[in-house]
């Protein structure tokens, strides 16, 4: 049973939300970090990312940075442009990209069920990334970016939030620059908190779509905290993290793309050749998005390619090597291409589908040589192997839209 407690947020006041509110810290390298804060005075990004209003040789890791975070954060608290909520709440986040709508429940939950796997994962986390939220997260005492979690959708809970969405106001409504449109509401009856405490309480597991590093970094400050509190009941703020938690039939996973720089040493002709032996591979006039698992769309030279799976290849009762990620990998390239580690293999980056096929071309018009479109993973694959304890290979899943940073920010004090 997973449990999920409502907190005092703090959180801008409405008249500022939108001037706030700023896409994960992840999502940007160091150069765009720095443009997108530019001429943004109250962008959480300055506090997310704290560098790019400190000099450009400062490394991102030293210990100004996190006193930088802190300072920017207290600018904001000072300059009246948070408020700290009167009495613990639950709240409502609502996006709506293009037309379709997804609902979450934002909330604090116990790093218990992190750690007892309550809350399931399917992907490792890389210790330098884990560190550095971790020294952010403990210099604010706060979770300022929420965890995005899912969980097998109940009509109970949905009931209770579409009632509040008809008869409340939302207390923030704003599109942003890239067309998302985000609403929210406060969820503070008590009768209505607790009947949601409970539903959730009847659901065996919830299960972190995106930001695994941002979930271990909480649950570790907090563990730290316990350290410092040995006399700590479980009560504390400390105990649990933020979250917004979105029911799985409301969600949808966009494909995550991968370029190669070279060819590892065939030539196209050969290197074709080679794919023939696993797929069947034909040309097409135009780029395309795989419709169809065990499908693959190709570019090459100036070409796009047709791959296809054999179907027995997504036979196997291992749901991780059922994903067209995992074929990709196992069959293309590690044994062809010579990538054996995605993960460390300078070889490889990915392109999040966001980008569309455009940014494929345009990647191997540039530093790339092969680029390679997947159809999508879906919530269900994703929700098979947490539960059988397995983890995706890197880069399976991208999640648009993405939550905002700093409209809900946790306390652990």
């Amino acid at each position: 049973m997973a449990t999920i407690k409502a907190f005092r947020a703090i959180r801008p006041y409405p008249e500022k939300a939108e001037e706030v509110a700023a896409l994960p810290y992840d999502v940007y390298n160091r150069k765009e970090a720095r443009e997108a804060v530019r001429g943004k005075a109250l962008s959480f990004l300055r506090v997310d990312r704290p560098e790019t209003t400190m000099d450009e040789d400062i490394s991102i890791y030293d210990p100004s940075v996190y006193e930088k975070a802190k300072k920017n954060f207290v600018a904001l608290m000072e300059g009246h442009v948070f408020l700290r909520e009167e009495k613990p709440c639950l709240y409502i986040y609502e996006l709506t990209m293009d037309g379709r709508v997804q609902t979450g429940l934002v909330s604090v939950a116990a790093i218990d069920d992190y750690l007892n796997n309550v809350i399931k994962k399917h992907e490792n986390t890389r210790n330098d990334k884990a560190e550095d939220r971790i020294r952010h997260v403990d210099a604010l005492s706060a979770n300022t970016g929420p965890i995005f979690l899912t969980y097998r959708h109940r009509e109970d809970v949905d009931a209770i939030i579409n009632g509040v969405k008809v008869q409340k106001k939302p207390i923030y409504d704003f599109t942003a620059d890239d067309g998302v449109t985000h609403r929210a509401w406060v969820i503070d009856h008590p009768d209505l908190i607790r009947a949601l405490e409970d539903d959730f309480a009847d659901i065996d597991a919830l299960y972190i779509a995106d930001g695994h590093h941002r979930a271990a970094s909480a649950v570790d400050v907090g563990l730290k905290y316990r350290e410092r509190h040995p006399d700590y009941t479980g009560s504390e703020p400390f105990n649990y993290f933020l979250n917004v938690a979105f029911p799985d039939n409301t969600l949808s996973v966009m494909d995550y793309n991968r370029v190669v720089a070279d060819l590892n040493g065939y030539d196209a002709e050969s290197f074709l050749s080679r794919l023939n032996d696993v797929v069947m591979l034909t040309k097409v006039e135009k780029a395309f998005h795989p419709e169809e698992k065990g499908t693959f769309a190709m570019f090459l030279d100036d070409q796009w390619y047709s791959l296809k799976a054999p179907e027995r290849t997504f036979a196997s009762e291992d749901p991780v090597k059922r994903l067209d990620v995992s074929f990709l990998q196992d069959q293309i390239l590690s044994p062809i291409l010579g990538i054996s580690d995605p993960k460390t293999d300078s070889r490889i980056d990915f392109v999040g589908g966001i980008r569309g096929l455009s940014e494929l071309e345009r990647r191997c018009h540039t530093d790339m040589r092969v680029a390679f479109a997947l159809y999508p993973t879906s919530i269900e694959e994703l929700m098979q192997i947490a539960d059988a304890g397995k983890l995706m290979p890197p880069k399976s899943t991208w999640f648009e839209p993405k939550l905002r940073s700093g409209l809900f920010i946790h306390s652990l004090l």
